[in-house]
């Protein structure tokens, strides 16, 4: 099924069938805005909302703990913020986002606690300096 699209944002074209590591397209993989379709559920398309989502910083999924104690480390995740109703939502990284771009988002938020303190109340981890190895570990395999 072809669900392309053209970003509201930016206004590239986005083929949803060349999908790269994600089910669900629900970002520009140029600019790595959204639009606030989902409502409850990754890929319902039920939200009556419609706004555009700004990329406003990235986190790390939440894997639980091993079997020593250890928190694992999970992927890298967008955070996203709609500019109509202020939801937040936490979307997967594809393959195919510009790494640019993301890094753009990291260095825009990581040092923003205003940002950091209104996320902790969603109970969202946003990215910060210590968090850089290992950012640039899961986008450059380094």
């Amino acid at each position: 099924m072809n669900n392309s699209f053209i970003c509201t944002h930016c206004g590239e074209q986005i083929l949803t069938e060349s999908n790269v590591g994600t089910k669900n397209r629900n970002h520009c993989p140029f600019c790595l805005w959204s639009l606030h379709v989902d409502d409850q559920v990754a890929g319902d398309r039920k939200s009556v909302c419609k706004g555009e989502m700004e990329p406003i910083g990235l986190t790390f999924k939440k894997e639980g703990i091993d079997k020593y104690g250890k928190i694992r480390q999970g992927e890298l995740m967008l955070i996203h913020r709609c500019n109509k109703c202020g939801k937040i939502n936490i979307n997967r990284i594809a393959g195919d986002d510009k790494q640019t771009q993301i890094l753009e988002v990291f260095n825009q938020s990581k040092n923003n606690n205003i940002l950091r303190n209104e996320l902790k109340k969603e109970e969202v981890d946003l990215l910060n300096l210590n968090n850089e190895p290992e950012l640039k570990r899961q986008l450059f395999g380094r």
